[in-house]
């Protein structure tokens, strides 16, 4: 029996408590801006992972308003956030938002490409990365993975959100006017690429618009 329906997510979603006040009163004004940061259901998620992980170093590809990289700081005190933005005026914001959480000494802002923007970490020594979390441009997630794969540890975590695209990367038939068909081939591949790579462990889950969860054991 197949439970995952819009009644499933609706009660899960009655479950979610805001991390505090401030990110409470951040995700509310994302969400009627029509931001998109992460869901609910894979907000939770992602920080009890987070909480079990407990990473020095987490680097986010797709820092939109800053939401998320502020919930990864909140979640876990220890951990430092490198987060890389693409949009200038989103970074600004994101720089803005980080600032009045407090969380500027823990959250540092790039702005750029992400891949370029890892590039240059890498060619300055950067200290690699416990977790890596990847929510940008979806048809450039292959590009994003092969480019943070050199600055991460071992038996890091990467986490790569929306991997279903509203069930699109599933079935065509869930692309109504054919205007994605780029994102979705490109998707498609990404899941398979990363489900046959020999270094790691990857579970997609049905969580938000879909959560690819991958263990590395390089």
């Amino acid at each position: 029996m197949n439970i995952t329906n819009n009644k499933v997510t609706q009660y899960i979603d009655e479950l979610y408590k805001p991390l505090n006040i401030s990110l409470g009163l951040l995700r509310k004004q994302a969400e009627a801006a029509r931001v998109p940061i992460i869901l609910r259901d894979t907000e939770t998620l992602i920080l009890n992972l987070i909480r079990m992980k407990q990473p020095q170093r987490i680097l986010e590809i797709g820092t939109a308003v800053g939401y998320s990289s502020s919930c990864f700081a909140a979640a876990y005190e220890e951990t430092k956030i490198v987060t890389i933005e693409y949009n200038e005026e989103t970074c600004q914001t994101a720089r803005d938002n980080i600032e009045l959480l407090g969380l500027s000494d823990r959250i540092t802002v790039y702005l750029g490409d992400g891949e370029k923007v890892i590039e240059q970490l890498y060619e300055k020594g950067i200290e690699p990365f416990d977790m890596v979390f990847i929510d940008a441009s979806k048809s450039h997630y292959k590009r994003f993975w092969d480019a943070a794969i050199r600055l991460v540890q071992k038996d890091a975590v990467i986490l790569s959100d929306n991997v279903l695209m509203k069930a699109m990367t599933v079935s065509d038939e869930y692309d109504v006017n054919g205007r994605h068909k780029t994102n979705i081939r490109k998707m498609r591949e990404y899941v398979q690429y990363i489900n046959a790579l020999d270094y790691c462990h990857t579970s997609v889950v049905p969580v938000g618009d879909g959560l690819a969860i991958s263990m590395l054991h390089l």
